[in-house]
């Protein structure tokens, strides 16, 4: 067998475990770019909670070799009676620790230093002063542009610990132990507005830990094979086929495992762009899957008639998307549900201890709790969006797919803000193929994450036929992203939005008044609900 059959594209024997860092979450809201950050450097990594034991940390080994652990910010205290505080015994683990933010302050905490409020909070871009450049901090200027976020301050450290860095406002801004691989930062150097923030995660990473880069998304493939068939076994199992990436790969790995012990079932719920049902039924048969499409636009809308609240619209879709699904069940025999969920849905849904919930989503915080199905399994529950479409390229699967834009599972109902109606319905789908028609005739959506419209719930004067007409405002969203998790808006042609307007306004005449969303995430999210 040659050599390129042996090993993978990063130079690792297939058969090896990747080298990984552990991301201990505290809560915080930059925790999921930690991880993204160390992923990107061809290292694996892992978020668990604050409080794992040392059990659970090393559990880890099955599946990479643990090389470092990374303690994130949160918006708690240290001085707080329940401060969130580490497992006994997790820093008397053989590891490299590297606390960020909150994590700076807790292992100063935790080792006798002097942490309380600050006289002025720092938050935002502030310049740090570095006093030795070494460890970290290898190859940093005198001063380094980094991104702040905190209310309390180390001001002293115990005699084994040396200090790196420090603001005006912080005498300790970076330290580290003396005789440990043990370090500390309290600015957030996975954020971009750090300037050569990952400069010094490499040098945590690759200098303090000593890992290689050998790990790749694709990587997850044969894990991800393996966990559905010892879950399913000999019993059959469905795919919530919705014909996005992320359901795709999951119904690609599934097949792999089970292989006709698998039936595709996509809930056409009545919120689907133009034609998009009728387009992923044609691409799936085309593939040989064993596709059901259920047509369910009826059920859906009852259930959301006088719902107003998204996160009650959520939640109802997600029950609603189950129920069909266990319908679909009983009469194939199937035992498993596959989701196509990925880590910014279960981010945004809260689903880790401590970390605040953004918004339901309908696959994750959005299913009931009384279930038929023996378990629900989410083979990509790890991956980003872009790690996703990697995973999905290796595996074969159409550029049509593996490159579509991402929608959301409840589909057109959150992209109206107020009740879902039928007419309602009919004006956003209308304007939001004018957005994707016009967006992709230019070809300005080379780059582009998302590009949609959305309806609001505002109505306003205007003048069509020299006459008074009174009618509802469209929002378009253009946004650049690489993970969904953090994004900016388009700044898009003036000659790409008056063509999109005069459409919308033209051809819709519910439709008066047409505004750009120029509002980056965050603050705000790629969707309006």
């Amino acid at each position: 067998m040659s050599p390129s059959e042996t090993k993978d594209e990063v130079g690792r024997p297939a058969d090896e475990k990747p080298d990984g860092i552990v991301i201990l979450d505290f809560g915080g809201q930059y925790c999921h770019l930690i991880a993204r950050r160390i992923r990107e450097m061809k290292v694996y990594s892992e978020i668990l909670p604050y409080d794992s034991t040392p059990k659970e940390i090393l559990s880890l080994s099955k599946v990479m070799n643990v090389k470092g652990i990374i303690l994130s910010g949160s918006p708690s205290s240290v001085r707080r009676k329940d401060a969130y505080a580490l497992h006994e015994g997790v820093l008397d683990i053989d590891l490299p620790v590297l606390g960020l933010c909150y994590g700076h302050q807790l292992l100063a905490a935790t080792h006798g230093g002097d942490v309380h409020r600050g006289e002025s909070r720092e938050y935002g871009v502030t310049y740090a002063v570095i006093d030795h450049p070494i460890g970290i901090l290898k190859g940093m200027g005198p001063t380094e542009r980094v991104w702040m976020s905190h209310g309390d301050t180390v001001f002293r450290l115990p005699s084994e610990f040396e200090v790196l860095a420090h603001t005006d406002s912080c005498p300790v801004a970076a330290f580290r132990h003396r005789s440990k691989p043990m370090v500390g930062l309290q600015w957030h150097p996975e954020v971009v507005h750090t300037e050569r923030g990952r400069e010094m995660l490499r040098n945590f990473v690759f200098d303090i830990c000593r890992c290689t880069p050998n790990w790749r998304p694709e990587d997850m493939a044969d894990r991800a094979v393996k966990e559905i068939g010892e879950t399913v076994g000999g019993s059959r199992a469905i795919i919530a086929l919705s014909g996005g990436v992320d359901s795709s790969v999951a119904a690609a790995l599934a097949a792999k495992a089970l292989g006709d012990r698998l039936v595709a079932v996509h809930v056409d719920h009545g919120f689907m762009r133009a034609n998009e049902s009728e387009a992923v039924e044609e691409t799936f048969r085309g593939m040989g899957v064993d596709l059901v499409v259920v047509r369910a636009k009826a059920r859906f809308l009852g259930r959301l008639k006088g719902i107003t609240d998204p996160e009650e619209k959520r939640r109802i879709i997600g029950e609603e998307f189950v129920r069909v699904f266990e319908a679909e069940a009983r009469r194939t025999g199937a035992e498993h549900l596959i989701q196509g969920t990925i880590y910014p849905d279960r981010i945004e849904s809260g689903f880790r201890r401590h970390s605040d919930k953004i918004k339901t989503h309908h696959n994750v915080g959005g299913l009931p709790l009384n279930i038929e199905f023996r378990a629900v399994l989410e083979p990509l529950r790890e991956l980003y969006k872009d790690e996703v479409r990697a995973l999905g390229e290796r595996l074969g699967l159409p550029d049509a797919i593996v490159r579509r834009q991402p929608f959301p599972g409840p589909g057109l109902a959150v992209r109206i803000v107020g009740e879902v109606t039928e007419e309602k319905l009919d004006i956003v789908r209308r304007a939001d193929a004018i957005v994707c028609d016009e967006v992709e005739s230019a070809g300005e959506d080379v780059g582009l994450w998302q590009y949609f419209a959305v309806l609001t719930d505002t109505k306003s004067t205007g003048v069509k036929g020299d006459e008074r007409a009174y009618g509802w405002t469209v929002a378009v969203r253009l946004v650049e992203s690489v993970d969904a998790m953090t994004a900016s808006f388009r700044r898009a042609p003036w000659d790409l939005l008056e063509r999109i307007s005069t459409r919308i306004t033209n051809e819709i005449a519910e439709v008066t008044r047409v505004v750009y969303d120029i509002t980056h995430k965050p603050p705000s999210t790629i969707e309006w609900e």
